[in-house]
């Protein structure tokens, strides 16, 4: 069965050579493959009795996945071999440890993340230009578009902004007066409701309530036009997309999350208030009077400075996103969902830079 070398350059190939007899010959696979790669050699197998499609494989994969020049075959053995020929063989995969597949799957996040942040620093150097253009050409700011996201992502969000500060100010008066009773320091309450949610609770509440609800319908807005093919028609007729598009949902998310925040804070206050008079027996006289005396102006500040930041980047991501959507139903979903975990992300993670940048600024 196996090859032979005969009369110097011929190769003669005889036996049996079926899936069964090439089992139970381990070391004919190598030998062949070894003889396959010898040059100006000619094979003769047309002595072999039996040979079979697995067999006309091994053959012709040691044979360069080609027919050698002067092969001596019978004709019922070429249709084996042209089968073969005209296909092309799957390359199995290497298999990888645990360890390659954990750090060939945290390569590709890092390149994923840095291609986000690449074209994010795109998207946000079209702005500039665009703002360079527009106070060159003021006529041409889109003032429509931006009064008709801040009526959308600002004046219809005041109810659930409203209803959740609220809320969270009951809550808060809540469990603070349950351990200020036991302290004695039943005063402080005033202290702890305002510096904790005009400088952090209330910018923190409106920005992640603005991100899941604006945010994410930025992003599906720019998706449907995607899909619609509107974004093309735009491009058509030479409308920039970040000047009509961009632009001024950002500009709008910019003006309405701080005025959002303080229209948060102050249901916040309202609710804490309320819950501290109910379980403390303090006055709202009395809290509105200590209110300005606990919590420094630039506390306030500081919050509308978060609101303008938290604003920019919902308003940049969510656009971001919006432009990846590809033209299918899957990809709108799964764009506008990265897009409010994204801008939820960015928002605590800003709102962290800023506790570190002023954490001795506004403290009485």
């Amino acid at each position: 069965m196996f090859p032979e070398e005969t009369g110097g350059k011929v190769i003669k190939v005889g036996g049996q050579w079926t899936l069964r007899t090439l089992a139970a010959s381990p070391d004919l696979r190598q030998k062949v493959k070894i003889l396959g790669c010898v040059k100006d050699k000619q094979w003769d197998i047309s002595t072999v009795e039996r040979l079979d499609s697995v067999a006309a494989f091994l053959l012709w994969q040691a044979w360069g996945e080609k027919l050698p020049d002067n092969l001596v075959m019978r004709p019922e053995q070429r249709h084996l071999f042209d089968y073969w020929c005209g296909r092309k063989v799957p390359k199995s995969n290497p298999v990888r440890s645990s360890f390659a597949e954990l750090l060939h799957h945290w390569q590709l996040l890092a390149q994923g993340f840095y291609l986000h942040i690449l074209a994010w620093l795109t998207l946000f150097g079209r702005l500039l230009l665009d703002f360079i253009y527009l106070i060159q050409h003021p006529r041409a700011t889109p003032y429509k578009e931006i009064s008709q996201t801040i009526y959308k992502a600002g004046v219809s969000a005041m109810g659930i902004t409203a209803l959740v500060g609220f809320l969270v100010g009951v809550s808060l008066s809540y469990l603070s007066s349950l351990q200020l009773q036991q302290l004695g320091a039943e005063i402080y309450i005033i202290d702890l409701l305002g510096l904790s949610i005009i400088r952090e609770l209330g910018p923190m509440l409106a920005a992640i309530l603005i991100a899941g609800r604006s945010g994410s319908a930025i992003t599906a807005e720019i998706g449907i036009m995607r899909v619609t093919q509107e974004l093309d028609a735009l491009s058509a007729l030479g409308i920039s997309h970040s000047l009509r598009l961009v632009l001024p949902k950002v500009v709008a998310l910019s003006l309405a999350v701080p005025l959002l925040i303080v229209w948060t804070d102050t249901m916040a206050l309202i609710g804490g208030m309320v819950s501290a008079q109910l379980t403390l027996d303090i006055g709202y006289q009395q809290f509105l009077d200590n209110i300005p005396k606990a919590v420094p102006i630039a506390n306030f500040y500081i919050g509308l400075a978060k609101g303008a930041v938290f604003g920019v980047m919902i308003g940049m991501i969510a656009c971001h996103f919006g432009f990846l959507i590809k033209p299918n139903t899957e990809s709108l979903g799964n764009e506008t969902t990265h897009a409010v975990v994204a801008a939820i992300t960015v928002v605590i993670i800003v709102n962290t830079v800023f506790s570190i940048l002023f954490r001795n600024v506004g403290f009485p």
